[in-house]
């Protein structure tokens, strides 16, 4: 008698405080060690690695380990997936069923949940199955609203909810709901008011502080030892900043009132929303304040005298909100000197050169860059377009339609068929064997058809029937920019040192595609 084929297993854990897992009985450790006692002594099964999730919920599937588990199905290093029960696999039954019912069958895996009693070699998952992820999803989400409405709770009574203290703070060690003084934030939080008090300038205060190299907020949450992440920040942004000081001088949380709801994520996998201010949740003297009310007001009078009103309509330059430094990612910004424009790093401008370098270019030089790159391609699209109507027979274009057409519909029947495929061996019409063999084989005819689609999509013929084309054939040749063009044709302007300049166009992809026809 033949040995029993032995599976390469992967044993996958996970544990969310979120989702309501119970910490002891489903600690990360203690799954391992039920995954391993099970596949202990069992000829078919050879336990090769372990995958673990520890704080990620159920209801997103994109999780570091799971993600690496599926890259090392891929490269062949594991062939079977084991799991304590489905609810650790995941609990959204839509993901959860595109894995288990068609991206495992399809790569050859194995799938077992040992408490469930799912093993896939076994024959098709049982009726339960379905069942049981949808009752994994709706737990989800009813203990999804219940830490909503705690959270709620909380908030009102004045008890921090945040992952994260607000800088100058910490969560006290024996309540995490309760903020304590960090005694070296603190001092940089009352030396920003000060400064502001004094009518020091929001600009000025970072440019201090950067030049005296104190750490900004989301650096020094870092060296601390706190895994944190800004989504206000670009990923090159470790420095002092206007928008940074603005908040903390924006802040009742210096004088003592507990503020929060800022943000509210209006679904358990929605996007967090801004709210309107006259939303917050305000809890006064919750906790020791860094500041005074007396500083408070001398700071916020000076914020407010410092504001000024801009005319956009004398002030905006036609490269407004295209230009970005190329090293730091921050806006360009318009500055005159003597009647003569130029644009300069923003970083640069307001915080100095320990932040940035300058990236300077004046605007002649950039508007002649600009209109010698856009009649270039005016240029190359005239000549090219020419070139295809004299050489090429009128019935051309209905050709090519009628192609794509023919192999659109193809494509289609495909996708039928492999449909159909899938839909008999679910009703136990096909063996598996049957079921994987036609799938490859439309997989293959599938990405075939694709492959002539996107061939005959990407000629020239058909660039230039693009309504970016005929837009730049109206221009004609360009003797000067306005502001129109530029917002009809680019996407972004890159500013390197030494007035190297880099162009996304609108059309970049089909443009690419045009200027190399045109060079042959």
């Amino acid at each position: 008698m033949a040995a029993p084929l032995q599976y390469k297993v992967g044993c996958y854990s996970r544990l969310s405080r979120e989702d309501g897992d119970k910490p002891e009985s489903d600690s990360i450790i203690n799954q391992q060690r039920f995954m391993e006692d099970f596949c202990t002594g069992r000829n078919d099964l050879a336990i090769v690695k372990h995958y673990s999730d520890d704080g990620y919920t159920g209801t997103n599937f994109q999780r570091p380990a799971f993600q690496e588990m599926l890259a090392d199905i891929d490269s062949g290093v594991i062939d079977c997936v084991v799991v304590k029960d489905l609810s650790r696999f995941g609990r959204d039954y839509i993901e959860m069923g595109f894995y288990l019912e068609r991206v495992f069958p399809g790569k050859g895996v194995r799938f077992i949940a040992i408490n469930d009693n799912v093993d896939s070699l076994k024959g098709q998952y049982d009726m339960m199955l379905p069942l049981k992820n949808v009752f994994n999803t709706q737990y989800a989400k009813d203990i999804s609203e219940k830490v909503r409405s705690s959270f709620v709770a909380k908030r009102r009574r004045g008890e921090f909810v945040g992952a994260f203290a607000s800088y100058g703070y910490l969560k006290d060690p024996n309540d995490h709901n309760k903020l304590v003084i960090d005694p070296v934030a603190s001092k940089v939080v009352k030396r920003i008011f000060a400064m502001a008090a004094e009518g020091t300038g929001q600009i000025r205060i970072a440019k201090i502080l950067n030049d005296e190299n104190i750490p900004c907020p989301s650096v020094y949450k870092k060296l601390v030892g706190l895994k944190y992440t800004n989504c206000h920040r670009l990923d090159s942004t470790t420095y002092w900043t206007y928008s940074t000081v603005h908040r903390i001088l924006c802040s009742e949380m210096y004088v003592g009132n507990m503020v929060q709801g800022c943000y509210i994520r209006p679904t358990m996998h929605g996007k967090a929303k801004k709210m309107p201010s006259n939303q917050w949740q305000v809890v006064e003297n919750t906790h020791e304040a860094i500041i005074d009310r007396d500083l408070w007001d001398a700071a916020q009078a000076q914020v407010r005298s410092n504001s000024r009103d801009l005319d956009f309509n004398s002030n905006v330059s036609i490269f407004a909100g295209f230009l970005k430094c190329a090293d730091c990612g921050r806006s360009m910004v318009k500055t005159k000197t003597n009647g003569y424009i130029s644009y300069t790093c923003g970083s640069y401008r307001r915080y100095g050169n320990s932040v940035c370098s300058s990236h300077s270019i004046s605007h002649m030089t950039l508007e002649k860059i600009l209109l010698d790159d856009l009649n270039r391609i005016i240029a190359a699209v005239a000549d090219l377009k020419q070139l295809a109507e004299e050489n090429q027979p009128t019935s051309a274009g209905s050709t090519r339609n009628n192609g794509a057409a023919r192999l659109q519909a193809a494509l289609e029947r495909v996708q039928r068929l492999k449909k159909n495929v899938y839909e008999d061996y679910r009703d136990q019409l096909l063996s598996k064997e049957e079921f994987l063999s036609y799938r490859q084989d439309y997989e293959q005819q599938e990405q075939a058809l694709r492959q002539q689609l996107e061939a005959l999509a990407e000629k020239a013929e058909d660039v230039l029937e693009q309504p970016w084309v005929d837009k730049l054939l109206s221009l004609g040749h360009l003797e000067e920019l306005d502001r129109i063009t530029i917002a009809q044709t680019i996407k972004e302007i890159r500013i390197f040192e030494g007035k190297h300049v880099e162009i996304t166009y609108l059309f970049s992809s089909q443009l690419d595609t045009l200027l190399n026809d045109s060079d042959e």
